[in-house]
């Protein structure tokens, strides 16, 4: 196991968290080949980001967000092991539901002035 000191923090080497999380999300995604895990340390810990195919974004997230959050516990549980804070992000696949119905402040303030 290769440990690193960064920012006064040990953090865990990439096969310990990135491995762990994108082995369990190609287990569980229909579009394992669109499964793409970025890895940032700073001096808040570690930051996992998650990028999915569209349709998989069900399966990932869960009912009620349920699954995602098992999986941010099973990664905190990695790396408290590591003397490290591990985080999840999920980012929104291009063509999800949420970016094409957002609409920005300034524009729904001039749809009420209207």
């Amino acid at each position: 196991m290769t440990v690193k000191l960064v920012g006064g923090q040990a953090t865990m080497a990439k096969e310990l968290d990135q491995d762990f999380l994108e082995y369990v999300i190609k287990a569980l995604v229909d579009h394992p080949e669109a499964v793409k895990v970025g890895r940032t340390v700073d001096e808040m810990g570690v930051l996992l980001t998650l990028d999915v195919h569209k349709e998989d974004m069900g399966k990932v997230i869960g009912r009620q967000g349920n699954t995602a959050k098992a999986i941010r516990t099973l990664l905190r549980v990695v790396g408290m092991k590591n003397n490290a804070r591990v985080n999840l992000k999920v980012n929104e696949p291009e063509g999800g539901t949420m970016s094409s119905a957002s609409v920005s402040v300034d524009d729904a303030m001039n749809e009420l002035k209207a």
